[in-house]
């Protein structure tokens, strides 16, 4: 039977006027900033690593295992920037200006050959950053979007993140053929971003809502965690260890199938185009069947995609998982966001924070996990079974909960 509980969000969210005044932009505006924010700072700024990781092994020497360092760097700032957010009192506006520019800023530094420990440095604040604007521009987005019930526009704000890794696997692949390296496509890269910040920056300068201080509901209380609560914050952390290694190392495993880069360089293309036509039909799809049990359905659908690489050899196996994982992990991140904001509508930032970084824990341990088990000479097998497994049993654990309580809050003090 259809979940009938879900209705497209929780209506009741308040604007106030912030210093900065201007006219709010339309649903439609509201949709396309936050898609241009997090093409900018989840497609580029986080994703845009794997597909110049091959190019990096191969004109900077950077190793596997070295690879696996410089993305768990960046998963370790984004844990920090999910925690800060929960933490600070700032504008979401202001807050999503602020982690664009600092995502565009690092982008365009790593065309520096500093070392590796500068690009450790960069790796991380990039993980800040885009921590940031995915926790703020999602409330402001879907504080917004709740009341007007078009899930469409939903799926608009998060096919941003597919356009963004489409767009960096795009720019990888034509900068292979031509023969350049990975220096150029970071600066091509942080470019782009600074165009797209161009773009947005108007709408974000609107009427706003200032964002909560750690731990706080509006009226004073302080938010005690429900069962149900915990349970959605350990399998959103389940989902960022299933779903990061081929998240991470896609490019790679297609470039040690086939070296040619005109032929495994379109494995990261396809992985966002498939992240980003996923969203719009799952916007629709979220209304009727409600978003948790979309997010259990694309769950075990990316527990296939994650284990066909370690089960099936050739590119057909990898390009099957750049689908399956592309075009569910960004729909579970809606979804995952959405059921953070049914459950807990008088201060959904926090619930998203605590979830973000209970992702980005599950993110740093993956990277980790290919860097002890992956030597010069070895395969990706273990890992991506491993990550197979666990997203498949945290599915299971969140489908065996019918419907979680509401957060519950009580008055400080208390």
């Amino acid at each position: 039977m259809p979940d009938r509980s879900y209705r497209g969000g929780v209506r009741g969210d308040r604007e106030t006027p912030s210093a900065e005044g201007g006219r709010a932009p339309s649903p439609v505006g509201v949709a396309l900033v936050g898609l241009g924010a997090l093409a900018v700072a989840m497609g580029i700024g986080r994703f845009a690593f794997t597909p110049i990781l091959p190019m990096m092994q191969q004109d900077a020497g950077v190793s596997v295992a070295e690879g696996g360092w410089l993305a768990s760097a960046n998963y370790a700032g984004y844990l920090v920037g999910a925690i800060s957010a929960r933490a600070v009192r700032i504008r979401p506006t202001v807050a999503i200006r602020l982690g664009l520019i600092g995502t565009a800023l690092v982008t365009l530094a790593m065309a520096v050959d500093g070392g590796f420990g500068a690009w450790l440095v960069l790796r991380a604040l990039a993980g800040i950053s885009s921590a940031w604007v995915l926790v703020f521009a999602s409330s402001w987005c879907l504080a917004r979007l709740a009341p007007v019930g078009r899930p469409l526009l939903s799926g608009v704000v998060f096919a941003g993140v597919g356009v963004g890794i489409a767009l960096a696997g795009g720019v990888c692949l034509t900068l292979m053929k031509a023969g350049a390296g990975s220096a150029r496509a970071w600066a091509s890269l942080g470019l782009i971003s600074l165009i797209a910040i161009v773009a947005v920056w108007r709408s974000l300068g609107t009427p706003d809502v200032a964002g909560p201080v750690a731990g706080a509901s509006p009226g004073g209380h302080r938010r005690q965690w429900t069962g149900g609560s915990a349970r959605l914050v350990c399998c959103y952390g389940a989902f960022g260890f299933g779903y990061i290694i081929p998240a991470t190392f896609l490019p790679l495993m297609a470039r040690e199938t086939v070296p040619d880069p005109t032929i495994f360089g379109w494995g990261w293309p396809v992985f966002g185009a498939a992240a980003a036509g996923s969203t719009l039909a799952a916007g629709a799809a979220m209304r009727w069947a409600g978003p948790r049990r979309l997010w259990v359905t694309c769950q075990l659908l990316m527990a296939l995609g994650v284990c066909l690489p370690a089960v099936a050899s050739g590119m057909a196996p990898i390009v099957l998982a750049a689908v399956l994982v592309g075009g569910t992990f960004v729909v579970t991140t809606m979804a995952g966001l959405e059921e953070a904001r049914r459950i807990a509508p008088g201060d959904p930032t926090a619930l998203m924070a605590s979830l973000t970084a209970a992702f980005a824990l599950g993110q740093i341990a993956g990277p980790i996990l290919v860097s002890a088990r992956v030597g010069p000479d070895g395969t990706f097998t273990e890992p991506l079974l491993v990550a197979g497994l666990v997203l498949a049993a945290s599915a299971a654990w969140l489908a065996r909960a019918s419907e979680p309580g509401r957060c519950r809050t009580r008055p400080r003090g208390v």
